[in-house]
């Protein structure tokens, strides 16, 4: 780890999305100079809002990710497209653009980039931890952290932040696809005895993470775990979600997974319980919002 920096010249990609605006603020804040990327006129007025600086471009145009990203002493990249019927497509955008950036950071430089707890490897059950590695498969397209590996051969320090399903009153990461399919179907599903976990973190605390280690990344390439919740069950999700809607609460045979969530069926049958206790210990990092259940029960359906 390196010693905290007055302030850092930062380009974030995503940085008008969910987690890129409050993590805006939170560079901001702290004093750091942002440089945001926008597409659109709404996303430079929210940015201009927040205090920091407009880039044009978009993550397909990997000219404008080069001319945002040369000269800044760190890199962010959360923008992914979230669209799972074009995941193969996304995640080799993701790539490109990841290399595009790396490839402009001089040695010495930073560039963080977001994965998921949900593509590393691990045992159904099995608690995941920091040390375990990305899944590297033909099957799962999605390689933002081999890309970053490659990136860091150069002697660019690279921080890797695994998200758990980041949440507050308004969205919940993959829980918005159970919100939408329990309105579709009139009723909120788990699969069996609902015991299958995911992970969690509250939004605030997911971006006071992304400072933190900002300032604290030294060379070669660690990786944190967005975290607070270390496993939720999906009845308990499925429960809130219920009540929100007022909906009834149901039991699908696993047999019956596929039928009733579709191509979602993948990941209401993953149980994956995921460690941030090392992420915690090295950053002094001690996430206090609230739980995701929390934020369920607070949202307005």
């Amino acid at each position: 780890m390196v010693e905290e920096a007055m302030f850092m010249r930062v380009f974030v990609t995503g940085a008008t999305g969910f987690i890129g605006k409050e993590l805006v603020r939170e560079l901001i804040n702290a004093g750091h100079r942002v440089r945001g990327l926008t597409r659109s006129e709404a996303g430079a007025e929210q940015l201009t809002g927040a205090g920091a600086e407009i880039h044009r471009g978009d993550m397909e145009d990997l000219d404008s990710l080069r001319s945002g990203a040369i000269s800044m002493d760190a890199v962010i990249n959360l923008a992914f497209d979230q669209d799972l019927s074009k995941l193969a497509e996304n995640a080799q955008k993701e790539i490109s653009a990841i290399e595009a950036m790396g490839a402009v950071l001089e040695p010495g430089k930073l560039l963080l980039v977001t994965s998921g707890v949900a593509i590393v490897s691990g045992k159904p059950g099995q608690v995941r931890m920091e040390t375990d590695p990305a899944i590297d498969s033909p099957v799962i397209p999605r390689k933002p952290e081999q890309a970053a590996r490659a990136v860091a051969k150069r002697g660019v320090h690279v921080g890797v932040l695994r998200m758990s399903q980041i949440h507050d009153i308004y969205k919940q990461g993959l829980v918005i696809y159970l919100i939408q399919i329990a309105r579709e179907k009139g009723v909120s599903a788990y699969v069996g005895d609902g015991a299958f976990r995911w992970a969690a973190a509250p939004l605030k605390d997911v971006a006071w993470l992304y400072r933190l280690a900002l300032e604290q990344t030294g060379p070669g390439v660690t990786t944190f775990h967005a975290v607070q919740e270390e496993g939720v069950s999906l009845r308990e999700i499925a429960e809130a979600i219920g009540k929100g809607l007022n909906v009834p609460v149901v039991s699908i045979p696993p047999e019956r997974a596929e039928e009733h969530f579709g191509m979602f069926s993948h990941f209401v049958t993953l149980d994956m319980p995921v460690s941030s206790e090392w992420t915690r210990k090295t950053l002094k990092w001690d996430p206090s919002g609230p739980g995701m259940i929390g934020d369920l029960t607070n949202m307005k359906f």
